[in-house]
């Protein structure tokens, strides 16, 4: 693992430039020591390797029978929020990336299978809020399962009961709900509608 370090380090200078690199990795060291803070913090419900957690990024458990299970280099970057209640069990394969302002909630099982990535602003539920109220339980759960080597594109709603196979590309703000099958792009059609309307007895036409 160290000439694996150092080998990375050797090429990234030679790519970037050796202050861009070393100020990269400070970050990254600062990551991992954030890292460390929260497995400490929630030393019993957090089962993890090293993991960088970026600035303002937080884990919060707010139940002593939650679990995260975290693997090996796992990477989250700035703002991210992780939410894990009740009994709920997140488990997050190794070399998994997380991008900026993504937001996971927890209360049952979510799984992320190893190599994934998911870019910013993705919010992945195993639950609904139960408004309908026809039990006692104010929420409805779910699972969540994305499998190996998946691509989350920005700004994607993933909602309970989906299970997205090994090797999806999930397109940019779609909203899932359901199986995507594995070796497919998943994406919500999408149709733009553009309508006159009347201001002060003259039509605006717009048109693209």
């Amino acid at each position: 693992m160290v000439k694996k370090i150092v080998m990375t380090l050797i090429s990234e200078s030679k790519t970037r430039g050796v202050f861009i690199t070393v100020l990269m990795n400070i970050t990254h060291l600062i990551g991992i020591l954030r890292g460390m803070f929260y497995k400490v913090k929630y030393i019993k419900n957090i089962k993890s390797s090293i993991f960088s957690l970026q600035s303002n990024s937080k884990i919060e458990i707010f139940n002593r029978e939650a679990k995260i299970n975290i693997g090996k280099f796992v990477f989250i970057r700035k703002n991210a929020s992780i939410r894990i209640d009740f009994e709920g069990v997140l488990n997050i394969g190794n070399n998994v990336f997380i991008n900026d302002n993504c937001n996971i909630n927890c209360v049952n099982r979510i799984t992320i299978g190893k190599n994934t990535k998911i870019a910013p602003n993705v919010c992945i539920n195993d639950h609904d809020h139960n408004y309908k109220k026809n039990t006692s339980d104010h929420l409805i759960r779910g699972e969540v399962v994305i499998g190996e080597n998946v691509w989350i594109g920005s700004n994607v709603v993933i909602l309970r009961n989906t299970y997205i196979g090994d090797n999806a590309v999930v397109a940019a703000g779609s909203v899932v709900k359901g199986t995507v099958p594995s070796n497919t792009i998943f994406l919500n059609k999408r149709e733009t509608e553009l309508k006159p309307y009347k201001s002060k007895d003259k039509v605006v036409q717009y048109s693209v």
